[in-house]
């Protein structure tokens, strides 16, 4: 995607982000109708599928030959990344919009044959939009976000982790994230995968670790943190695969290696 195209569909994607937010926060205190998608703790609302749409109708009428990949099924049925593809979550953290009406945001990537060109993460409440062009640096609002730090120790980190990671799970061992969590500074956890992406791109946590999540929960936010110099990878240290769920860490890159090889390894 050639400097001119990006520039465009940045300013038309901003402008239909804003007017999305705005629309969520007059109608935050309206009674909503809450749904649960694989259990009780997955959740979706009216909100949810109202801001889809809203996107995909836009996408398709300015843009007719982009594709959409999607969380609430206005999207395309896609097996590949070829294309203009744009990746969206209306409402990243909707456990957080119905109980808390805050710690939320709108996600949108936009991705060229299979490049990540765009990314934006809206907090909607807070009226807060972290952005990024590729080689264009990422952006706090108007204000430029400076490169992560050039090394940090572990020990001296932050990380956010959500605590199904201490829990009996399939992908690594619990006690093994025990000893992580007891090495680490500090670890937080805020509910939302695309405003701690953002948070790890503004430098106040020096790592996420995310636990099998959808392209959409984090394609936006691989952007902003790669223009800031921090590394995405799923948790072998691979590639993350954007048609398909993974287990993601994104991180200063200088930690890394240590988390991925003494802490994140698989059960046998």
């Amino acid at each position: 995607m050639n400097n001119e195209l990006r520039n465009i569909h940045y300013l038309q994607a901003k402008e239909w982000i804003f007017e999305a937010g705005r629309t969520i926060r007059k109608k935050i205190n309206d009674p909503m109708v809450v749904d649960t998608k694989s259990s009780a703790k997955d959740l979706v609302t009216t909100m949810d599928k109202n801001t889809e749409y809203f996107f995909a109708e836009k996408i398709r009428k300015t843009y007719p030959d982009h594709f959409l990949l999607s969380e609430e099924g206005y999207g395309d049925d896609l097996d590949s990344m070829d294309g203009t593809v744009w990746i969206i979550d209306p409402i990243d953290g909707t456990m957080n919009f119905v109980h808390q009406r805050r710690n939320f945001a709108i996600s949108v990537g936009i991705y060229h044959q299979g490049v990540g060109e765009i990314g934006f993460i809206y907090d909607v409440m807070s009226d807060v939009l972290y952005s990024a062009k590729r080689n264009n640096g990422a952006f706090k609002n108007d204000e430029k976000l400076e490169p992560l730090k050039k090394h940090i120790n572990l020990d001296e980190s932050i990380i956010g982790l959500n605590h199904y990671w201490l829990c009996n799970n399939h992908l690594v061992d619990e006690m093994e994230m025990q000893k992580l969590v007891r090495k680490v500074r500090g670890t937080r956890t805020y509910g939302s995968a695309a405003l701690e992406f953002a948070f790890v791109a503004e430098g106040i946590m020096d790592g996420y670790l995310t636990m099998s999540l959808a392209p959409w929960d984090v394609a936006a936010g691989i952007i902003i943190v790669n223009e800031v110099g921090g590394i995405t990878t799923n948790i072998s240290g691979d590639p993350v695969n954007m048609l398909t769920t993974n287990s993601v860490l994104t991180c200063n890159p200088s930690i890394k290696n240590t988390i991925i090889n003494d802490y994140l390894y698989k059960k046998k």
